[in-house]
């Protein structure tokens, strides 16, 4: 999870608040010193932190404090509060126009991550059905077009480049021009990057802006350095009409949080981050669910909004083997890609309220697990994946075994106990067979997050109990949206959201395949 440690040590001081028997002053300044030294360590300006300690104590006053008030909920609902002020810059960001070409430029120091940010931004549009391109107008760094080139083949996103235009302003302007004449409506075009704010790439940048008109400049900044943000992202702004910023490599960087608040302190909004190195490792910043996820409150409306972007198709052939009774290794290996498509397990645990904290420290190990159950069925040809028969036939073949062992560079003990684990859902989906109306298709219905009247984002004493215990009905969508990602009767089978959370924590401790594999 994005800054996961930061999160602990916050959540682990509002924790200790509430297991005070008293709440005075003493519990207070405890609380706020804990909060503030993990602030500092995230490299958060001491300027801003000391900003956040003295709001919070405006809020509480002891003296002046009704008889009767829980003295926690207001002190928690302050922290809260200031945590959001914290990053959150009070601007509204651009949103581009459906129907109509939207040219956004990007900018930024040299490995920053722009072309892969390029390559991320015109993939989520995308997957919201926009017609994206990307420009390479990068002539600067060796290899920015080959890199450019690569990226939006594997993403099946259109490009525009040249290999002898030596001059960026040309390639930029040729390029908007004939994506805008095809009618795109996300045009990115990726810009030349220094490894220092030089005079050269300010007069350049202008040079292209004044070409391309671009309806939004984002400069894409690089988490790894900090509160040093601040003083980036205000020289460019003081050169360039930067309108908006991206955050990258967020999820690899404890200095995450000094970035956010840095850029925040410059009034310029972030729209989206980078939380890894995939390329559907990007999400909008939204500054409450954020905090919210920080403190182990959830985001179940990120979770949802997520699993309905992946616009899963209904998959006919499977419904019809289940009705037979019929699970394949194939079936399963999709399920897992499934799995995977809606990101980490850390993701899709911290978006569920009180479910996260626990299990994100193993986050890298259980991705890594259920990947190397992946390899092991890729070293399987079309006949064993798509047999009925799973491990009965690599019972009566023991070759089998042995060979796919080998190509998967693992050993057949291993072999054996992804093939045990096959027989275990192969006998779900047999009993599940004759189960009349287990198999009706069709859509499902939309979900929306946990929200107050009107719309509001909840209280956090509303998040605190979702945190403790999420409702019937919360429980009951989360599983209808979490159907498209996992099938809905195996989900069913495996005891909804209960027995899919189970099944995490297994792959986490190797539990689920007979240990852990080495």
């Amino acid at each position: 999870m994005v800054l996961a440690e930061l999160g602990r040590k916050i959540t682990s001081a509002l924790r200790s608040l509430g297991n005070a028997t008293i709440i005075n002053e003493d519990v207070l300044n405890g609380l706020l010193k804990e909060i503030c030294t993990a602030l500092i360590e995230s490299d958060v300006n001491i300027r801003l932190v000391k900003q956040l300690r003295e709001n919070v104590r405006a809020v509480i006053d002891f003296d002046e404090m009704a008889a009767g008030l829980n003295k926690r909920k207001i002190i928690q609902s302050a922290v809260f509060e200031q945590l959001v002020h914290l990053i959150d810059p009070q601007v509204k960001a651009w949103q581009p126009t459906k129907g109509t070409s939207n040219v956004i430029m990007l900018v930024g120091l040299q490995g920053s991550g722009k072309t892969t940010t390029a390559t991320k931004l015109a993939y989520y549009y995308q997957r919201k059905n926009w017609k994206t391109c990307m420009i390479c107008a990068d002539t600067y760094r060796a290899g920015a077009f080959d890199q450019l080139k690569q990226n939006a083949t594997k993403a099946r996103i259109p490009f525009y480049g040249s290999y002898t235009e030596t001059d960026p302003v040309v390639i930029a302007r040729d390029g908007v021009q004939k994506f805008e004449d095809e009618s795109f409506e996300i045009i990115i075009v990726d810009t030349s990057g220094r490894h220092k704010q030089e005079d050269s790439l300010f007069e350049e940048m202008l040079q292209v802006s004044n070409a391309i008109e671009p309806d939004q400049v984002i400069y894409v900044m690089d988490a790894s350095i900090g509160q040093a943000c601040e003083a980036q992202a205000s020289a460019f702004k003081s050169k360039v009409d930067v309108s908006s910023v991206i955050v990258t490599k967020l999820d690899g960087h404890a200095k995450g949080g000094g970035a956010l608040s840095a850029v925040a302190a410059t009034h310029s909004p972030i729209v989206f981050i980078g939380t890894g190195e995939h390329i559907d490792d990007f999400e909008p910043f939204r500054v409450k669910p954020f905090v919210q996820k920080l403190l182990g409150l959830g985001d179940l409306e990120g979770l949802v909004e997520r699993v309905t972007e992946l616009k899963l198709d209904e998959n006919e052939e499977l419904v019809k083997k289940l009705k037979q009774g019929v699970f394949t290794l194939r079936n399963m290996y999709e399920q897992f890609q499934n799995i995977l498509k809606i990101g980490s397990f850390s993701q899709v645990l911290s978006a569920i309220p009180g479910l996260g904290q626990d299990l994100l420290a193993n986050d890298q190990e259980s991705h890594k697990r259920l990947k190397r159950l992946m390899t092991i069925m890729d070293s399987m040809n079309d006949y064993e994946l798509d047999s009925d028969e799973g491990a009965r036939l690599f019972n009566r073949q023991p070759g089998r075994t042995l060979r796919v062992a080998r190509g998967a560079g693992v050993s057949q003990a291993e072999v054996k106990l992804l093939l045990t684990q096959h027989t275990k859902f192969y006998m779900v989906v047999k009993k599940m067979g004759g189960i009349k109306g287990l198999f009706q298709t069709g859509p499902r219905a939309g979900v929306s997050g946990p929200s107050g009247p009107g719309g509001n984002p909840p209280s956090l004493s509303e998040m605190a109990a979702a945190s403790r215990s999420v409702s019937a009905g919360q429980m009951a969508k989360l599983n209808q949206s979490m159907a498209k990602v996992l099938d809905p009767r195996i989900l069913h089978q495996m005891g909804g959201m209960a027995g899919l959370q189970n099944m995490m924590r297994q792959l986490q401790t190797g539990g689920a395949f007979g240990g852990r594999m080495g």
